[in-house]
């Protein structure tokens, strides 16, 4: 299927290869920091600071829908294990899509997810400033903004088991934070005083458990489904996870299920211990149900607290991001569709080339999120989130046919295997089209869609322009050959 002409081409990965190296990047990662990695690539602004946006949309079932998003990441966390243990790559899912569809789903996976994650990092850096204003409001916002992106970079710069395990202590943080959450929460609604008797109230009270209907559960779900985007950082990682035919199963299944305990506890105890209308109305920081709950409790400096605590959520996550985007650049850098510095790595294996181009979209993206109308950036975000519902489609519509070519009898050897299938793959498919379809009736979302094709379009027209040109060079090269 791909072109064997092309350098570093993967036509010769198939399910019965044995594990290849990722030409350069060095495997030091282990189970316990792709597991952080992967949690702090997911909790971010969706639970720290979004859940306020999908209570209103679904009030109390606001738990549902992050119920029905955990069977979506299921399903998405089972597939991509299956082809990340035969396929432990940096190009991961791009490699998948190149290897089992074809060139060009390849190329527009892999640039789809680092633009996408190129965007998320811009906002969170500029967050990041914002957070640090609370403690410094004499000094501006882009100072903050330059020294957190430099600080960020230089820890990408460092050895991969150095990053892993800055980031999993980075991660740790926010894992402290929500587990220290929902046992104050715990506490608040089954303790004694007038709270814990009338908490669960909340859960029935201000319009019932359903105040807008299955049809906010299934609107909300267009949102709730993002925080559960970051399970695909463990298939990135595996071209430098240690043993990743072990780690990899492992660090999937602890993220998946810990993500799904967190989320619907955390939303749970929420709406319990306060009333969705009211922490729906709230805006800014102090409107962050962690806020809400540590208050509530009588936490001495409970602002401060989680305002650290929120701040630290944001560096994680960029800190994650800027590690995906750049194993995406060198990817596309090795199999030939970027320039090929791109697709070299220092002589600590850090893709330092790629590492830069990086930087360079993330003070676009910086730029962006602080000069231009506030419209025009929720535009580009809505895009980032339309391409990651592209990103996991490809990701399934790859695993169908991967499981079409892998040998019964390496199937069943896997550590990690998608029951019924292709029942479970299919039905993840449909879902995440319908997501696509109804963000069309979400504010906010309503353009990402369409602004996403017009993204897509465009690195399509490079895409098939630039094989046209290696084309034509190969066709004159061969004529110029004396016979």
């Amino acid at each position: 299927m791909t072109d064997q002409s092309r350098p570093g081409t993967v036509a010769s990965l198939t399910p019965e290869s044995p594990i290849i190296d990722s030409e350069g990047l060095r495997r030091g990662l282990t189970q316990r920091q792709l597991t952080m990695m992967a949690i702090g690539g997911a909790i971010g602004v969706g639970l720290f600071l979004g859940s306020g946006v999908t209570m209103r949309l679904a009030g109390p079932a606001v738990i549902l829908s992050y119920l029905h998003g955990a069977v979506v990441a299921l399903i998405m966390s089972y597939a991509l294990a299956e082809m990340a243990v035969v396929h432990p790559v940096a190009g991961a899912f791009g490699i998948y899509a190149e290897t089992y569809l074809n060139p060009w789903a390849g190329f527009s996976v892999r640039a789809t997810y680092g633009a996408a994650q190129i965007i998320a990092i811009g906002a969170e850096v500029t967050a990041a400033g914002i957070y640090m204003s609370y403690w410094f409001p004499d000094v501006p916002q882009w100072t903050w903004v330059v020294l957190v992106s430099a600080l960020l970079v230089a820890l990408n710069s460092m050895q991969v088991h150095r990053f892993g395990e800055f980031e999993y202590w980075f991660a740790m943080i926010k894992v402290v934070a929500i587990i220290a959450f929902i046992i104050v929460g715990i506490f608040l609604v089954f303790g004694r005083g007038s709270h814990g008797a009338t908490a669960w109230v909340n859960l029935t009270q201000h319009g019932g458990f359903l105040p807008a209907g299955w049809k906010g559960v299934w609107l909300s779900l267009t949102i709730t489904i993002t925080s559960y985007m970051g399970v695909e950082v463990i298939a990135v990682t595996a071209g430098e996870a240690d043993c990743p035919s072990v780690t990899i199963p492992r660090a999937m299944r602890s993220i998946v299920w810990r993500l799904i305990l967190f989320y619907v506890l955390a939303i749970a105890i929420m709406v319990a211990m306060t009333p969705w209308n009211q922490s729906t109305s709230a805006s800014g920081l102090s409107g962050s149900p962690f806020v809400l709950a540590f208050s509530a409790a009588h936490v001495p400096f409970a602002a401060a607290i989680m305002n650290f605590v929120v701040l630290t959520a944001a560096l994680s996550s960029v800190n994650t991001n800027l590690y995906l985007s750049t194993r995406m650049l060198f990817s596309l850098g090795r199999e030939g569709y970027a320039p090929a510095w791109m697709g070299k790595v220092s002589r600590n294996g850090v893709p330092h080339h790629a590492l830069l181009a990086s930087t360079a979209g993330i003070i676009a993206a910086i730029l962006l999120a602080i000069y231009a109308p506030k419209n025009a950036f929720l535009m580009l975000f809505g895009t980032a989130v339309a391409g990651m519902l592209f990103v996991w489609l490809v990701i399934l519509a790859s695993h169908l046919r991967f499981r079409e070519a892998l040998a019964r009898e390496r199937l069943l050897s896997l550590p990690m295997r998608l029951p019924a299938h292709p029942l479970f793959t299919l039905i993840g498919i449909v879902l995440l089209i319908a997501i696509s379809l109804t963000t069309f009736f979400v504010d906010g979302l309503r353009w990402s869609v369409p602004a996403f094709f017009v993204f897509l379009g465009l690195i399509s027209l490079l895409y098939f322009r630039n094989r046209e040109t290696k084309t034509a060079g190969q066709l004159s090269t061969s004529h110029a050959e004396p016979e």
